[in-house]
């Protein structure tokens, strides 16, 4: 990797293979930039993201990331989309040959391209400089200071750790993470007073050492915002998955005051996906993460608030209001509202599995705790999509990684081209018509009783690393008694509520409700949360923004 000048500068970056290429593209961004900017390079995307890596947790800046597009391994395209998870505002260069020309203009929609520069750029007075001015103009236009990491001391084996670890992580807050049973980790708990037998321990970017906090203070303590700032608005949105922050971004840059509430972190189910590969407009897949932060980014811009930490307890109609309270008492109140809580993955029923839950068994948190499985044998349940893309995480680390699946193939509900992947993986075996029938170990799984459906027979195997994505179960229950549901919890909406030809009980509207409209008027649902929804991402972003359409038109009528 490249010269080590003033780490206090800001960096720009450039990587190329061709080691005679890499130095040319230094030596000019040196001779133009050098006093006022850091020149990193590096020849290769693996060394690159490292060194992207270690600048980030130095606390140092990036500007401009600069990658050509014809790496071995890694080429440009892939590092710059893995660059956007390390430094998000850091402005994004493809170097091409004019042959690669179609693959810089998809780039755009991969990863927020900003500009592709053809070699040779000679003169780089005419073809280089102008380029970089002015996207370092428009980096410095930006906030760009650096965040001080957040601290987090725990045990591997502690559930509340991995918790806190999920929790700040599907947030986008940074942190690092520090065993309780190394040096350094010992002496920030002793640093804080304690002798770690309570964790984890948090340390937030001012120096303020928590212990085993909940999710409000922990949230509030980093940055993230948990009180709403007005009493009354236009349209308040339970729940921040896909379907919620597209309602968010909708309502928002349509004028409408708009407040979202989420309990835990954006991105619901699909926040924490590895890879979505079939959602339109990204054909080289996009990390749930990455866009979950666009989109919370996207919504912000456009000026919705956004809650984290909040657990909605209550909805209630007064008068022309809708009043959505809070856990802790609290309430606020709009015109409208839109429910998009989503689903969360139901518990597996099994002996020994409540005990070890965070010690070994998981839900849903592959992405957490993946460094942890690696070289390793892992067990996912599930035969869904999001068991198939847990699968192909993992499994590029673990020594092993064994689906077992209820059914009698994936068919029935994994996507094609995710089957096809696990295929293909020569380190991912399927186990069909196969249940979990118990789990033992003690302080962590140690082992797992498998039983075949078919047959009855029992088996015990190693084990350590289990995750679970079952089933759907809607978080409806605080609307008991107000809004109609489903005998499974999800919401009715729009024609469900008309099968009969007759409006809902109670219903005092002169018109039928709308099409994702409850049968509380003014109360819309969006996403998985609703009955017989599609159950996919894109779905779920589009009803968002139809229900932001629907409120439209209720509030005019109102």
């Amino acid at each position: 990797m490249a010269q080590a000048a003033d780490t206090a500068r800001t960096v720009i970056l450039t990587v190329d293979d061709d080691p005679g290429v890499s130095r040319a593209v230094a030596r000019d961004l040196r001779r133009r930039y050098g006093a006022s900017y850091r020149i990193v390079r590096a020849e290769s995307g693996e060394s690159a993201l490292e060194a992207l890596r270690e600048l980030k947790l130095r606390g140092d800046l990036v500007a401009v990331i600069l990658a050509d597009y014809r790496m071995p391994r890694m080429n440009g395209i892939e590092f710059l989309e893995q660059a956007l998870d390390v430094y998000p505002g850091a402005r994004r260069v493809l170097l091409t040959a004019y042959a690669d020309t179609n693959a810089a203009i998809d780039a755009i929609n991969v990863v927020d391209l900003d500009h592709y520069l053809l070699k040779p750029w000679d003169p780089p007075e005419e073809k280089l400089y102008p380029v970089i001015d002015d996207l370092l103009q428009a980096w410095r236009a930006g906030d760009h200071r650096p965040v001080p990491s957040t601290k987090v001391v725990g045990h591997r084996w502690s559930a509340r750790s991995s918790d806190v670890r999920e929790f700040l992580a599907r947030n986008q807050v940074p942190y690092r993470w520090y065993s309780s049973d190394e040096p350094e980790g010992r002496r920030l708990l002793a640093a804080a007073g304690e002798d770690g037998a309570r964790l984890p321990l948090v340390v937030t970017p001012d120096g303020t050492p928590l212990v085993e906090p909940e999710a409000p203070e922990l949230a509030a303590r980093v940055g993230l915002a948990t009180t709403p700032a007005a009493e009354f608005y236009d349209l308040v949105v339970v729940g921040g998955g896909p379907a919620g922050l597209g309602a968010a971004v909708y309502g928002a840059s349509e004028g409408l005051r708009t407040v979202l509430v989420e309990r835990s972190a954006t991105g619901g189910q699909a926040g924490q996906s590895s890879r979505i590969e079939n959602y339109l407009g990204f054909p080289d897949g996009v990390s749930g993460a990455q866009l979950t932060d666009r989109a919370r980014r996207q919504a912000a811009k456009f000026g919705a608030e956004i809650l984290t930490a909040r657990e909605v307890t209550g909805l209630e109609v007064n008068g022309s209001a809708r009043v959505v309270r809070f856990s802790d008492g609290s309430a606020v109140a709009a015109h409208s509202v839109i429910l998009a809580t989503g689903v969360s993955y139901r518990q597996l029923d099994a002996p020994g599995l409540d005990e070890l839950t965070g010690c070994g068994v998981f839900y849903g948190s592959a992405l957490t705790e993946a460094a942890g499985c690696q070289g390793q044998d892992v067990y996912i349940v599930g035969g869904a999509n999001s068991a198939g893309q847990a699968a192909m995480y993992l499994a590029r680390g673990a020594k092993s990684v064994t689906l077992l699946v209820r059914g009698e193939s994936l068919a029935a509900s994994m996507s094609h081209y995710l089957i096809q992947q696990i295929e293909q993986a020569p380190n991912i075996s399927v186990r069909c018509g196969t249940v979990v029938e118990a789990a033992h170990g003690s302080g962590h799984l140690e082992a797992l009783t498998l039983r075949d459906a078919a047959t009855g027979r029992s088996e015990q195997v190693d084990a350590q690393w289990l995750f679970v994505f079952i089933g759907a179960a809607p978080l409806t229950d605080w609307l008991d008694g107000t809004v109609h549901r489903d005998g499974q919890g999800f919401i009715l909406a729009g024609p469900d509520l008309t099968a009969d030809g007759r409006p809902p009980a109670g219903w005092e509207l002169d018109r039928a409700p709308y099409h994702l409209e409850t049968n509380v008027p003014g109360v819309f649902v969006a996403g998985d949360a609703r009955a017989e929804s599609a159950k996919r991402v894109a779905s779920a972003v589009g009803e968002g923004a139809m229900a932001v359409m629907l409120v439209h038109r209720y509030l005019e009528q109102s």
